[in-house]
């Protein structure tokens, strides 16, 4: 790739000076992430030209690459191989990159079919805010005592260390796809998504919005007409453009600047039944929520199904964005938090407050 560049010495001096100073730092890739979490503090701290794909291995399923690395560079490379990254990452802007994408651990709407980000995840190169570059896990899957760092990288939004590189497993891309659409009540669609779930088909997205049922099938050709077959439905003939859309927020339903809530709960778990438009994703598992809702009511619900509840864009991001850690859980969370980064100068309060 062009611009391939390894910036880890730079990065790490950088970062030396900063706890030094004691001068938090806003770690930021591509910027189109910058939305997601409590509001950025700090000094910018920039780290997308540390950039190129140190290894790929197309017939062991593993591509390396350096945090910086543009994600639609990744994807058009694997595309190349007939393969992919199956949790099918959101990108929300051009600048999106490998860094980003695996610090927010966000999923696209592949992921309760295939995995998380953090499933993929192999092994990690990271710069601590001690100053300290450490490696984790590697090129393939190890089971081993105590924490799985590589994968606590996924979704810490750089509070724990700043990426530098990572492994990824991907997949191969699927002969056949279909998309296939249903006119359904809000009261059906729960169910005849847990009812699919439950059975020997090639499921690979499923998501409900203005009233119409939404599934993609992926596999085999053979595999796929049969399962079309079976569930019924009309085609629809967008259906790679729909699951962009979605994955991209750009869908109807996304625009606007009302509060966006991000809702995960048990696929099986009853309807909010709260104010604000909604959108179900992930087979149920997913629940978009936009408006007005006061973040307490909102919240509450979540944790009453069995869930958790964030604060995904818009909004007042001064305060709680994610769901508040229930107390043996934020001791564990501050005390990596200080075992990564003692003086707390990376991404401070990104995700909690005070860390």
């Amino acid at each position: 790739m062009n611009n391939d560049r390894d910036l880890s010495a730079d990065l790490q001096a950088r970062v030396t000076e900063a706890r030094r100073n004691k001068t938090p730092l806003n770690i930021t890739g591509g910027g189109s992430k910058a939305f997601y979490g409590r509001h950025p503090q700090g000094r910018v701290f920039k780290v997308a030209g540390h950039r190129g794909v140190t290894a790929y291995e197309p017939a062991e399923l593993v591509i390396t690459a350096r945090a910086g690395t543009p994600l639609h560079e990744l994807e058009t490379l694997l595309a190349g191989q007939r393969q992919m990254l199956a949790f099918e990452p959101p990108h929300f802007s051009t600048g999106a990159t490998l860094g980003g994408c695996v610090a927010s651990g966000l999923s696209g709407p592949r992921r309760p079919y295939a995995g998380a980000v953090r499933d993929f995840v192999l092994g990690v190169k990271c710069l601590t805010g001690k100053g300290e570059i450490l490696s984790f896990g590697g090129q393939v899957m190890k089971n081993v005592a105590g924490y799985d760092v590589s994968r606590l990288m996924a979704g810490a939004l750089g509070t724990l260390g700043i990426l530098l590189e990572v492994s990824l497993k991907v997949l191969p891309r699927p002969a056949a796809d279909t998309t296939l659409y249903f006119a359904v009540s809000a009261g059906q669609v729960l169910d005849m998504m847990n009812r699919w779930a439950g059975q020997p088909l090639p499921l690979s997205a499923a998501c409900y919005d203005h009233g119409q049922l939404f599934v993609r099938l992926s596999g085999s050709e053979p595999g796929v007409a049969a399962a079309a077959a079976k569930i019924g439905g009309d085609v629809y003939p967008h259906g790679t453009q729909l699951w962009h859309d979605l994955r991209e927020h750009r869908l109807a339903f996304f625009n606007g600047s009302l509060p966006l809530w991000r809702v995960s709960v048990p696929s099986a778990a009853p309807p909010l039944d709260l104010p604000g438009a909604q959108l179900i994703d992930w087979g149920g598992a997913q629940r978009w929520i936009k408006g007005d809702v006061p973040a307490g009511q909102v919240r509450d619900r979540a944790a009453s199904l069995g869930g958790h509840a964030a604060l995904f864009r818009h909004g007042d991001r001064r305060g709680a964005a994610f769901h508040p850690l229930a107390p043996p859980l934020m001791v564990l969370h501050q005390r990596l938090k200080h075992a990564f980064d003692p003086d707390n100068i990376l991404n401070p309060g990104r995700m909690y407050v005070g860390s």
